[in-house]
């Protein structure tokens, strides 16, 4: 009996905490719209924000100039059913300021890891507008794992110790281009993976997975009274 009602309670948890899920995404996107209708921010209202700021959203305007003509590769992304990386390059917008990493765009790889894809780094100053974006923390592996050389293969976009390892500041958040008119790559990342509706989706299945089980269990129970 003591199973039965904790396995009921535990399915009926997970719906609610799905419902609870699509709310905040509901208000995430109702806070993104907000953002995205916003006057782009320059680069030193960027570098003004409170650093416990989510920086997801807002978009930026700013021209900057090659730091280093060379290419990081984020390793393990997947794009249209495609296996590659997504490349960054490092700009500088400020002398003596922190750096900005800027995506390039998602590119495919071959079956021979050892062959790191080319991609022609930007080379002069260029005029750049887009959204600015924080990836979500990986729980499994969060450490940048920098290789030697370059292009420069990472598997994780930890700004942190991306900073060290070029032993320069960078800014808190990305800035994923509305266009780039040397590079012709797509930008695959999206802020949501899911969408609220399907938050509410998967809170629907848990609940008629309680209903079931109760039935099923009262069924159960209501035989062995009549045996």
């Amino acid at each position: 009996m003591i199973s039965t009602v904790s396995v009921f309670a535990l399915l009926v948890k997970l719906g609610i905490w799905q419902l609870q899920r699509s709310q905040e995404k509901a208000d995430w996107q109702q806070e993104l719209s907000f953002r995205q209708s916003q006057s782009e921010l320059s680069y030193s209202q960027l570098l003004a924000l409170p650093s416990n700021t989510l920086y997801t959203g807002f978009r930026l305007q700013t021209q900057a100039s090659p730091a280093m003509e060379k290419v990081l590769l984020l390793d393990n992304q997947v794009y249209q059913g495609r296996v590659g990386y997504l490349a960054f390059q490092i700009m500088e917008v400020m002398p003596n300021r922190p750096w900005l990493l800027l995506e390039l765009g998602f590119i495919s790889t071959t079956a021979n890891r050892s062959d790191l894809p080319v991609i022609q780094p930007i080379s002069a100053p260029v005029m750049l507008t887009g959204r600015l974006y924080n990836k979500e923390a990986n729980p499994m592996s969060a450490e940048l794992m920098a290789e030697a050389g370059w292009p420069k293969r990472i598997q994780n976009l930890n700004l942190n110790q991306l900073s060290i390892e070029l032993n320069h500041a960078l800014a808190p958040a990305i800035l994923q281009p509305d266009k780039l008119a040397s590079h012709q790559l797509p930008h695959p990342w999206q802020p949501f993976p899911m969408t609220p509706e399907k938050h509410k989706g998967y809170a629907f299945q848990w609940f008629v997975m309680a209903a079931v089980f109760i039935s099923i269990m009262g069924g159960l129970l209501l035989r062995q009274i009549k045996q």
